[in-house]
């Protein structure tokens, strides 16, 4: 049975993180004044689009227990003359880029300690665009994962101000103020909860739709219930939850992750949350068997993205720079003096599901819907290489996959209850 117009359920899809700021954006023609050139409208969630990244620095005011970047630190940062030689390079070779859109994403560390780079970043985009009379002119979006502690600040809003109309931001709060304590600290060890959700109405005020990502790792479990009910209250309408995909799972962690998501689908459906929230960990496109031919794309976007960082040096993604390995070689597919290595880059785009994936996972029953991190299967791997799938969230998938089951089945069985009720209510008032 399809899904009711009026459930939302976000559905993750291949290239998760690739994708995730596409949906958000609908960017509007406008007359470029005086040159008699008018820009396509180009919605980004139908089209093509190129994912650039500025690791503007590494450091970042908190020590998130389970952050993935193992390298931060406060002396890498990147300077105006590396970030200007990249804008120069990427807008200057549109037979490489040439998508039909971009998406500019700024992270560290916390990408708004570096502020006032960033506004220069932008403002030369917008101009070199412009003036080249580029076909990313108006097809152009500057994207923000934050962790919201200095987002008040007047530099930082007098930024948001002047690109609102090109700009994703999104704030990462964990749950409830023991959920996000528990792991988004400074680097004291104190919490900070208090600092984050004092900006959330802010952010809600300039981004009514904005969403949040949640991590879950082993230590979070009791807490995914009452941290998802805690976001709604706070009016954040969309929760992105996803599990770490590193190996910290203890033995029965599956069995207390399906008993918080059947918790929480209780919640969702008896409270009619469904009506106006929505949570990713419930999804109608996952758990099911995918074909091995025309179901075979690689999760993420490794190789079609590109990352740039203070050296001035390409990644294929920010997972393989060096501060966010932990036993791994950085792998560096280009730079701004030399450009995109081809023979480098490569292997990454013949990359596919198949190709890296143990035959149990290919033939899983249920293995719609089952992510990977690309940076995390090459770390992991006992080789140096990027064709090895890390499984350790094997289990907790398949929990999420009961769980989602249960919950559409009490959310149909609901409804269809309503409806039933309701032809009653209308053939008594009728005398059918």
């Amino acid at each position: 049975m399809p899904a009711p117009a009026h459930v939302a359920a976000a559905a993750p899809a291949p290239a998760a993180e690739f994708v995730a700021v596409a949906v958000v954006v609908v960017i509007r023609a406008a007359p470029l004044a005086g040159r008699g050139l008018t820009c396509k409208t180009v919605s980004m969630a139908n089209s093509t689009f190129k994912n650039i990244t500025f690791i503007v620095t590494k450091d970042c005011q908190l020590a998130c227990k389970y952050c993935y970047l193992v390298g931060k630190n406060t002396k890498e940062k990147m300077s105006w003359a590396v970030a200007r030689q990249a804008i120069d390079y990427i807008i200057g070779h549109s037979e490489i880029f040439n998508e039909e859109a971009v998406v500019f994403d700024f992270i560290g560390g916390e990408p708004f300690l570096e502020i006032d780079l960033i506004d220069q970043i932008c403002d030369y985009i917008k101009r070199s665009l412009f003036e080249k009379e580029h076909p990313w002119f108006n097809s152009y979006r500057f994207s923000f994962s934050t962790n919201g502690i200095n987002y008040h600040e007047k530099t930082v809003q007098n930024f948001v101000q002047k690109n609102r109309t090109h700009l994703s931001v999104g704030i990462t709060i964990d749950g409830t103020r023991a959920k996000h304590n528990l792991n988004r600290v400074y680097k004291s060890g104190k919490g900070s909860y208090a600092d984050v959700v004092k900006n959330i109405p802010l952010w809600l005020k300039q981004f009514p739709d904005g969403a949040t990502k949640v991590t879950i790792s082993s230590p979070d479990i009791p807490y995914i219930k009452e941290s998802v009910i805690h976001l709604y209250s706070l009016e954040i309408k969309e929760v992105n939850i996803n599990c770490v995909f590193e190996d910290v799972w203890e033995e029965k962690d599956d069995s207390l992750f399906e008993e918080q998501l059947i918790l929480l689908a209780d919640e969702i459906i008896d409270r009619e949350y469904y009506k106006e929230y929505k949570c990713s960990f419930f999804s109608e496109n996952i758990g099911k068997p995918l074909d091995r031919r025309l179901q075979n794309q690689n999760w993420c976007g490794s190789g079609m993205m590109l990352a740039i960082d203070a050296a001035g040096n390409f990644y294929p993604c920010t997972r393989f720079a060096q501060y966010s390995l932990r036993e791994k070689e950085a792998r560096i597919v280009g730079n701004i003096r030399e450009g995109i290595n081809a023979n480098r880059l490569r292997p990454f785009l013949t990359l596919d599901r198949c190709t890296q994936s143990p035959v149990e996972c290919i033939d899983c029953e249920v293995a719609g819907g089952c992510a990977w991190c690309q940076g995390e299967n090459y770390d992991a791997a006992g080789t140096p290489t990027i064709y090895q799938r890390a499984t350790a969230i094997c289990k907790m998938h398949k929990a999420r996959v009961r769980a989602n089951n249960y919950y559409w089945n009490k959310l149909f069985r609901k409804i269809e209850k309503e409806e039933w009720k309701a032809n009653k209510k209308v053939e008594k008032c009728c005398n059918i």
